[in-house]
Protein backbone atom coordinates (compact mmCIF):
# COMPACT_ATOMS: atom_id res chain seq x y z
CA UNK A 1 0.00 0.00 0.00
CA UNK A 2 1.34 3.26 -0.70
CA UNK A 3 2.58 5.03 2.28
CA UNK A 4 1.49 8.69 2.19
CA UNK A 5 -1.73 10.20 0.55
CA UNK A 6 0.25 12.52 -1.85
CA UNK A 7 2.18 9.48 -3.40
CA UNK A 8 -1.54 7.98 -3.59
CA UNK A 9 -2.94 10.59 -5.53
CA UNK A 10 0.10 10.52 -7.83
CA UNK A 11 -0.57 7.11 -8.26
CA UNK A 12 -4.56 7.93 -8.97
CA UNK A 13 -3.79 10.57 -11.22
CA UNK A 14 -1.02 8.49 -13.17
CA UNK A 15 -3.81 5.20 -13.26
CA UNK A 16 -6.20 7.45 -14.90
CA UNK A 17 -4.05 8.85 -17.64
CA UNK A 18 -3.41 5.58 -18.27
CA UNK A 19 -6.86 4.16 -18.58
CA UNK A 20 -7.66 7.48 -20.97
CA UNK A 21 -4.24 6.88 -23.33
CA UNK A 22 -5.88 3.03 -24.13
CA UNK A 23 -9.68 3.95 -24.09
CA UNK A 24 -8.69 6.84 -27.04
CA UNK A 25 -7.96 3.89 -29.10
CA UNK A 26 -11.54 3.03 -29.04
CA UNK A 27 -12.51 -0.70 -31.02
CA UNK A 28 -8.39 -0.41 -31.74
CA UNK A 29 -7.44 -0.47 -27.84
CA UNK A 30 -5.93 -3.73 -26.56
CA UNK A 31 -8.76 -5.44 -24.59
CA UNK A 32 -6.05 -6.80 -21.59
CA UNK A 33 -4.72 -4.24 -21.60
CA UNK A 34 -7.92 -1.74 -21.22
CA UNK A 35 -8.90 -4.25 -18.46
CA UNK A 36 -5.52 -4.20 -16.72
CA UNK A 37 -5.63 -0.19 -16.77
CA UNK A 38 -9.39 -0.52 -15.29
CA UNK A 39 -7.96 -2.37 -12.59
CA UNK A 40 -4.98 -0.76 -11.65
CA UNK A 41 -7.38 2.67 -11.89
CA UNK A 42 -9.71 1.04 -9.31
CA UNK A 43 -6.99 -0.53 -6.97
CA UNK A 44 -5.61 3.35 -6.97
CA UNK A 45 -9.01 4.71 -6.04
CA UNK A 46 -9.46 2.16 -3.17
CA UNK A 47 -5.87 3.03 -1.77
CA UNK A 48 -6.11 6.85 -2.06
CA UNK A 49 -9.52 6.36 -0.48
CA UNK A 50 -8.21 4.18 2.16
CA UNK A 51 -5.60 6.58 2.79
CA UNK A 52 -6.69 9.70 2.64
CA UNK A 53 -9.28 8.99 5.34
CA UNK A 54 -6.95 6.83 7.94
CA UNK A 55 -4.34 9.67 7.33
CA UNK A 56 -6.23 12.61 6.81
CA UNK A 57 -9.80 11.38 8.52
CA UNK A 58 -11.38 13.11 5.36
CA UNK A 59 -13.77 11.19 3.16
CA UNK A 60 -14.14 11.29 -1.10
CA UNK A 61 -17.79 12.76 -1.75
CA UNK A 62 -18.73 9.50 -4.12
CA UNK A 63 -17.90 5.92 -3.59
CA UNK A 64 -17.33 3.28 -5.95
CA UNK A 65 -19.19 0.22 -5.95
CA UNK A 66 -17.94 -3.58 -6.08
CA UNK A 67 -19.77 -5.31 -9.49
CA UNK A 68 -21.25 -7.77 -6.96
CA UNK A 69 -22.96 -5.18 -5.34
CA UNK A 70 -24.43 -3.52 -8.11
CA UNK A 71 -27.07 -6.87 -8.49
CA UNK A 72 -28.39 -6.25 -5.04
CA UNK A 73 -30.92 -9.04 -4.89
CA UNK A 74 -32.68 -6.42 -1.71
CA UNK A 75 -33.72 -4.36 -3.94
CA UNK A 76 -37.37 -4.14 -5.24
CA UNK A 77 -38.27 -2.27 -7.68
CA UNK A 78 -42.35 -3.56 -7.60
CA UNK A 79 -43.06 -0.29 -6.16
CA UNK A 80 -42.91 1.53 -9.63
CA UNK A 81 -45.44 -1.56 -11.26
CA UNK A 82 -48.15 -0.98 -8.60
CA UNK A 83 -48.08 2.74 -9.75
CA UNK A 84 -48.87 1.73 -13.13
CA UNK A 85 -51.49 -0.81 -12.10
CA UNK A 86 -53.24 1.78 -9.79
CA UNK A 87 -53.51 4.08 -12.95
CA UNK A 88 -54.61 1.33 -15.13
CA UNK A 89 -57.81 0.65 -12.14
CA UNK A 90 -59.07 3.84 -12.35
CA UNK A 91 -62.00 4.54 -14.58
CA UNK A 92 -63.37 8.01 -15.14
CA UNK A 93 -67.12 8.31 -15.24
CA UNK A 94 -68.81 11.02 -17.08
CA UNK A 95 -71.78 13.07 -15.13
Amino acid sequence: MTGDARRALTRLLNAFENHFDIARDGDEADDAALEAAELALRDAFFTYDDILFTQLGVELPFDILDDSEEDDDDFDDSDEDDDDEEEDDFIEVDD
